[in-house]
């Protein structure tokens, strides 16, 4: 049997982060060494919470989960609760986990497992980026040891879904997107753009939502919430920007076009804060940075997503 890739995931849950979780969950050529936790669609108290949740539905209580920062580095952001509810799964009052969180620090989790899988290591980020920056301030050899990292966030033509100009997960502590996009020298972008351009049928979702299956039964649950709210407010498709994220993450053969690119954080624009500054056109002399995912089989992404769900 070919050897797993093991696969560390930063992420903050969230309703679109715990179907990205039961993807890598369901898939059988990734071995899930730890979760880092971040503060984003909610509170931390919360997504480390939800994780721990996860866990336990899917029969995954060995996957260790490790709390991080409870704020952005440097300025107060607020959340998205108005979408993945006060308690980022849809306000359904789900019990607490039996388990709690590990003592260790997300940021020194994030190092030590980058050591313990030294050239191996599949990191995949899919909310803010602050355990990753702190992780790179206190160790900026760690991309060294990181043999890929795909990043769930930007907006690459500034078309935003938080600001007109940023996505959710930038825009909630650029500071910490700029270190990690000028620390990194080589990042995978699945970005908000990606995301609208591989929407998921409603009434698909919830032909499989109604499927027979422990998982189907749970992820109907909390995510009554934000698909309701995704209907009203954005239409026929709903935008599961985590789950292409782990599709592409999971499989990467499933990418029809990616284009490589430079790209900065804009940290001090009155209306461009948070954006993430494609340079398509190769200006500014700086080497490339980013491959940028622009299509990918949605035929693939849907099979992912119905796998996970058990459908």
């Amino acid at each position: 049997m070919t050897k797993k890739i093991p696969l560390l995931i930063d992420t903050d849950p969230g309703v679109d982060d715990a179907l990205a979780l039961l993807m890598a969950f369901a898939d059988e050529r990734h071995d899930i060494v730890g979760l880092t936790i971040a503060a984003g669609n909610v509170g931390l108290e919360h997504t480390v919470r939800n994780a721990l949740k996860l866990c336990e539905v899917a029969g995954r209580e060995d996957v260790p989960v490790y709390a991080g920062t409870a704020d952005p580095l440097l300025h107060p952001s607020v959340d998205a609760a108005h979408v993945h509810g006060a308690d980022g799964f849809g306000d359904v009052n789900l019990p607490a986990a039996k388990r709690q969180a590990e003592a260790e620090h997300a940021a020194l989790a994030i190092l030590r497992l980058s050591h313990q899988y030294a050239g191996e290591l599949f990191l995949v980020a899919l909310g803010p980026l602050t355990n990753l920056a702190l992780a790179l301030k206190l160790d900026p050899t760690l991309p060294q040891r990181v043999k890929r990292f795909l990043v769930m966030g930007g907006a690459v033509t500034c078309q935003g879904n938080i600001t007109p100009a940023a996505e959710f997960n930038i825009a909630f502590d650029p500071e910490a997107a700029h270190v990690v996009f000028t620390g990194f020298p080589h990042i995978e972008v699945a970005d908000w753009e990606a995301t609208v351009a591989h929407g998921l049928l409603h009434a698909d979702v919830e032909k499989w939502l109604a499927a027979d299956t422990d998982k189907a039964r749970f992820y109907e649950l909390i995510s009554r919430q934000t698909r309701l709210w995704s209907e009203d407010s954005r239409g026929e498709r709903w935008f599961a920007a985590d789950a292409l994220a782990m599709a592409w993450a999971l499989q990467p053969e499933g990418a029809l076009r990616v284009e490589s690119r430079p790209l900065n954080v804009e940290l001090a624009g009155v209306h461009s804060r948070g954006a993430t500054i494609v340079d398509w056109n190769r200006q500014t002399g700086q080497p490339d940075n980013t491959q940028l995912l622009m299509a990918y089989d949605q035929g693939r992404f849907e099979a992912q997503v119905r796998a996970a769900l058990g459908v």
